[in-house]
């Protein structure tokens, strides 16, 4: 299954960690540092137009990590997860 993050942006569900709020995380001096480091190693891919809302971590197949900006609300790509059925 895959997560449509934006900007025709889909990741398996395998490869994603984390998905973060961007808002609520950003308190946190560790998360910004996190962040920051990310963005320095070119590991941060933005796929929105607006203001990113959320982060999503994931781990590629070759073991890169990759953080995307989206600009919907983690609490929106946490309900696409949840509407698909497993079986």
């Amino acid at each position: 299954m895959y997560l449509h993050l934006g900007k025709n942006v889909v990741v398996a569900y395998s490869e994603i960690v984390a998905v973060c709020d961007l808002d609520n995380a950003s308190h946190s001096h560790i998360t910004r540092a996190y962040l920051t480091a990310a963005e320095k190693s070119g590991q941060v891919v933005n796929v929105c137009d607006d203001l990113p809302k959320s982060f999503v971590v994931c781990k590629r197949p070759d073991g890169r990590q990759i953080l995307y900006l989206s600009q919907l609300a983690s609490s929106t790509l946490l309900k696409r997860t949840n509407t698909l059925s497993f079986e």
